[in-house]
């Protein structure tokens, strides 16, 4: 007993004094990224939401077969720490068990469970990561760049920790010091194979099993410091520490020192965006140390499926890697001899190659998908921040937008005039705001740029008028007065337009809703992206409204009796697609299928819908940025949808819109889809409430 004692001391000292000596480092280095004050705040949600997460497996629950694996392994973990309880006792009493618990059969019965479980999870794994190889599947696969060698480690620790603890426990059954009569079934059935060697193999076997088990415990435990399943222990601290809106949310605003910046008066020594690894916060280190190069974010990643340099997990691992490597010189407060750019041809020694910063559509695919809430977009504006306005460090065509935007207010450089042009010949008069809001008005309707000066979105900004007009909602359009919210200008990083834009409406908006209470501010739009700018994102300036997207009013006012579709709408077959402004950042799925079900069409999902739809392309600025590297995003979605045989393609996003017509006509030139359209929601809508002998109003 006192060998094995003083054995199990020493390694034990010696294992964790070596990974604390790396815990200690790790804390040291995240917490010299910069302040954000933000991760602390509601805890009672916070801890709700890593019960749910962490213990519950939420997220990697998504994934069905290796959501159950994981869960498994995860509460392996937890209830097997019971067993080292134990394990560690024996060192000091042969005949040790937990106090009140240590006979309770049923936790002999769980803990033999949960290891049984544990060794099938293993094997679901090790076929996963057979069948996923990146030697055959290349780019296809979701572990394409992953340290797939260290993963194959782990693995193999995982299934050491299981069979030295049925050694342990089989021979501790056998020499009669197994605090378990019954419930144990496994350890049991071990100890009764061993129990004709006899104490003389048995006894010391016991003991050889213990220390073992114990030892690969600590060297597993060292192994995870050392590797990318750090997220085995810093996971539960990013899911507590994630950003917490409904939804993706909105953007987040520009801080130095862990305080917003004043545009208006910056200070001298702010630092706008994010320009080397020392920029980002401690919550961004913990980001990067926390990724487990599980490629479920790349596998959904649309820039990635469409042959782009663009992967949201090799991007964190960059980010990662170079911020162990200058480790040193930042925890030593020193300037790195050779400084690399964080943004920068690869062939020049760049972090992050421009292409692939440019690449993000910002559609949340990633975030949406990280089962350890790595906040990846964040991380992508930010450096495009620092390389708009310090570095002016962009692809050109987003100099012509920023031209547009800060001269003109609206992407497309057309007169503010024109905004009103949709209005034309559509047989009733589009109440136009003059200066007072009345009483009787409930929604500002925000038609936007794509809306006012896009022919394609003017259709739906017109069906949708029509619809809110034979609904009786009284509403009002601002005509002139709208200005662009600002959306590309801050998915693009250009924070200051952004800032100059919004600061700009929201001074038109607070005007007009003057004098109304909160929860009266009422706007509806067409438009996903300023539903999510004006709702979102307008708080921060204190501009607080409550915004719907046109297919939440359409289909409440379909509810409520007051539009009645009177007759199945003449589209064949439809698919719909969701926006990823609508769907993953503002969960807004089910409304549009409902219209599209009231109109008596036959909805066909594509194989990714909902919260796993694939972006249109035209997210993140990229709308008014040439795709000139691998195959055009629309072009795949189109593809998707033409797999469904259906005859319409249906959404609600102008953006998208015009995304899936032009890939739409580039397939049709190629004879494919030649009898398919494009249409938005509304105006199905519109042809099933019309009458049969109403005289059809163009749109």
């Amino acid at each position: 007993m006192l060998v094995r004692l003083i054995l199990g001391l020493l390694i034990t000292v010696a294992g964790l004094a070596f990974a604390a000596r790396r815990a200690a480092w790790l804390y040291k280095l995240i917490r010299s990224g910069q302040p954000d004050e933000k991760r602390s705040d509601v805890m009672a949600v916070r801890a709700k939401t890593h019960l749910a997460e962490v213990f519950g497996q939420r997220k990697l629950l998504k994934w069905s077969v290796p959501g159950l694996a994981h869960l498994f392994t995860f509460w392996g973990f937890v209830i097997l720490g019971s067993v080292y309880v134990e394990a560690y006792g024996a060192l000091f009493d042969h005949d040790f068990h937990i106090p009140l618990i240590g006979h309770w059969a049923v936790l002999g019965f769980l803990q033999d469970f949960i290891a049984v479980a544990v060794l099938v999870s293993l094997a679901v794994f090790a076929v996963i990561r057979i069948r996923q190889a990146p030697e055959r599947k290349e780019r296809a696969s979701r572990f394409f760049g992953s340290h797939t060698g260290g993963a194959w480690l782990i693995l193999f620790m995982i299934f050491n920790v299981i069979w030295t603890m049925f050694l342990f426990r089989g021979a501790s059954a056998a020499v009669g010091v197994f605090p378990y009569e019954s419930g144990a079934w496994v350890s049991l059935g071990v100890g009764e194979l061993l129990q004709p060697l006899g104490p003389s193999v048995t006894e010391p076997l016991e003991t050889v099993g213990l220390l073992l088990h114990i030892g690969v415990m600590l060297a597993f435990l060292s192994i995870v410091l050392y590797s990318k399943h750090l997220h085995i222990f810093l996971a539960p601290v990013n899911v507590t520490a994630k950003r917490l809106p409904d939804a993706l949310g909105p953007l987040l605003p520009m801080e130095s020192g862990g305080k917003p910046i004043d545009f208006e008066d910056p200070g001298e020594d702010d630092t706008f965006g994010r320009g080397k690894i020392e920029d980002f916060t401690w919550k961004g280190m913990l980001d990067f140390a926390t990724c487990t190069e599980c490629g479920r974010c790349q596998s959904q990643c649309p820039a990635w499926n469409t042959g782009k340099p663009l992967s949201p997990k090799l991007l964190i691992m960059d980010l990662r890697d170079h911020l162990f490597e200058k480790a040193p010189y930042i925890l030593d407060g020193e300037e790195a001899p050779e400084e690399r750019p964080l943004v920068g041809p690869k062939d020049s020694g760049g972090v992050i190659d421009p292409d692939v910063l440019w690449s993000c559509t910002t559609c949340g695919a990633c975030v949406e998908q990280c089962p350890v809430d790595i906040e990846h977009v964040d991380h992508v504006v930010d450096m495009r921040r620092y390389q708009v306005m310090i570095e002016s460090a962009f692809p050109s065509e987003l100099g012509v937008l920023f031209k547009n935007l800060e001269t003109k207010g609206n992407p497309w450089g057309q007169n503010n005039s024109d905004r009103l042009a949709w209005t034309k010949d559509l047989g009733f008069e589009v109440p136009i705001f003059d200066g007072e809001l009345a009483e009787d008005v409930e929604y500002v309707y925000w038609v936007g740029c794509a809306g006012a000066f896009d022919d394609n979105a003017r259709k739906t900004v017109r069906a949708t008028a029509e619809l809110l007009h034979l609904a009786g909602v009284k509403y009002t359009i601002l005509g002139t007065d709208e200005s662009c919210t600002g959306d590309p200008a801050r998915r693009s990083g250009n924070e200051f337009l952004f800032q100059m834009l919004a600061q700009q409406t929201v001074e038109t908006l607070n005007a007009v809703f003057e004098g109304r209470e909160p929860g009266t501010r009422k706007i509806v739009t067409t438009c996903p992206h300023c539903l999510n700018t004006l709702g979102r994102e307008y708080p921060q300036l204190d501009g607080h409204y409550e915004v719907l997207h046109h297919t939440q009013l359409l289909n409440r006012l379909v509810r409520a009796g007051k539009l009645t579709p009177v007759k199945p709408v003449d589209a064949g077959p439809v698919t719909y697609h969701d926006p990823c402004y609508l769907g993953r950042h503002n969960k807004v799925y089910e409304p549009p299928r409902e219209l599209v079900g009231a109109t008596g069409a036959t909805l066909s999902e594509m194989p990714r819908h909902a919260d796993r739809s694939l972006c249109c392309g035209a997210g993140g600025a990229r709308m008014w940025m040439e795709e000139q590297i691998g195959k055009r995003i629309n072009l795949e979605r189109v593809d998707e949808a033409l797999g469904t045989d259906a005859e319409t393609i249906v959404t609600g996003c102008p953006f998208c819109r015009v995304m899936l017509n032009d890939g739409l006509v580039q397939r049709q030139s190629e004879q494919r889809g030649e009898n398919v359209t494009v249409r938005d929601v509304s105006q199905l809508l519109l042809e099933s409430v019309r009458e049969r002998d109403r005289t059809a109003t163009e749109i």
